[in-house]
Parts: structure tokens; sequence; C-alpha cells
């Protein structure tokens, strides 16, 4: 009878002993990392879900704890693409460029240089802001355009060239438009002119940037001293020249 007594005692000591580990380790000792490949697991899960910040926090994760881990370039992409799906561009534009400057033989690096220009793209809000975010997609877009010609991103790059170059040339007659019905005819005939010899490529802007110019022309001699309309109209005439 004792011994049966002190063996269930005996177990019943060690259950409490094996449980207050179980406890003692819950409570006190940090839980277990997550490893490269469940961080990674995780931003795709996430990202297919559509939970873009919760992929941004696993892909940074995994980012910093395992920068060596063959899942680490993944996950620098997936950042950056966890940032553009967000609309968080200006972030997505630095994630990207940071991919492009560690990785640059990667393969991936055509759709990388496209996601920049697209990320600069995305930004433009009016055409009488300063337009820097499409200039420096329009040379994205034809680094890719030059440098890989036969992939789909070059495809898709060629249009939105057309499109960047249209922005950016309606931003100057913006500002030509701005001078001119503020009598500045001066500036608003060189950003008139800057049009026509820098974007023959679209012809319906061309067009009245050339008559625009003209007008702006003429009322520009009449603030000048003859000395100084004798200066500008051999260039006039040459410019003239070459339109026609």
């Amino acid at each position: 009878m004792r011994i049966g007594a002190a063996f269930r005692a005996s177990c019943v000591l060690l259950i409490l002993l094996a449980s207050g580990c179980s406890l003692i380790d819950y409570y006190f000792l940090p839980p277990p990392e997550d490893t490269a490949f469940e961080l990674y697991e995780a931003g795709l899960d996430s990202m297919k879900e559509k939970h873009y910040e919760a992929a941004q926090e696993y892909f940074a994760k995994l980012k910093d704890r395992f920068p060596f881990s063959p899942y680490a370039v993944k996950g620098e992409l997936g950042l950056a693409d966890a940032y553009y799906l967000d609309e968080k561009y200006v972030q997505a534009t630095e994630a990207y460029k940071e991919f492009e400057a560690l990785h640059p033989g990667n393969e991936n690096i055509p759709y990388v240089l496209f996601q920049v220009g697209m990320s600069n793209l995305n930004q433009f809000e009016s055409i009488d802001r300063r337009q820097d975010n499409i200039k420096e997609g329009l040379e994205y877009f034809y680094r890719v355009e030059q440098a890989y010609p036969d992939t789909e991103y070059a495809k898709q790059s060629r249009e939105l060239i057309k499109k960047s170059r249209r922005i950016l040339a309606e931003h100057e007659l913006f500002v030509a438009d701005f001078f001119f019905t503020r009598s500045q005819f001066g500036p608003a005939w060189h950003r008139y002119r800057y049009v026509v010899e820098n974007y023959s490529d679209i012809p319906d802007l061309r067009t009245y940037a050339h008559k625009r110019a003209q007008q702006a022309y003429f009322e520009y001699q009449k603030e000048l001293s003859e000395e100084e309309r004798m200066e500008i109209q051999d260039s006039w005439y040459l410019w003239l020249r070459e339109w026609l």
C-alpha cells in the first residue's frame, strides 16, 4: 500500500514539475523566432490577402534578421512590392532603387526598373506642379526600353514614355500660358520655343506652341530696344525656317 502511494505521489510530482517547467518557459522565456522561410511565407500570405502593412512588417523582419538568407533577396523585392501596392510610392521608389543597387545582376532588374518608373509616374498630381517625378520616371522607362528591349516591360515602357512626355509638354505649356496671360512675353516665348524644339513627337501640342510662340515673339519685340530686337531677329528667322 505504502509503495503504491509513494509511486503515485512520485508521478504527480513529476507531472507538476513538467507542467511547471512548461509554465516557466511560457511566461519567462522568449518565444522561438520565426525562420526566414516562415517570415517569407507569412509575407506572401499577407500580400495575397491584400494586407499590405502586415506584409511590409514580415518582409522588413526578414530583411533585418536574415540578411544572408536565400529568402532575403525575395523579401527585399516583396517589401518594395508591398509598398507599391499600398500606394506608398516614395517608399516603393527607394526600396526598388536599393534592390537594384544591391543586386544589379538579378533577373528581376527589368521589372525593378519599370517599377521605379511606375512609382514616380503614380506620384503625378496635376499639371501645374513641378514634374520632377515624371522626369525621373521617364528616365527609368527609357532605361528599360534601351537595355531590355525584348521584355514585356519594354513594350509597356514605350507607351508610358509617350504618356510621360505629354505630361511634361503640357506642363511647359501651362507655364508658358501663365507668362503669356500676365504679359510676360519674353519668358512665354522661350517656353513655347522649348516645346516646339523638344516635342515634335506630340504634333497637336507642338502646333499650339508654335502659334503661341509667334504671338509671344511679336509682343515681346515691342518691349525691346532696336539693338535687342536685332540680336534675337536672326535666331528667330532661323527657327521659323526650321519649322517650315
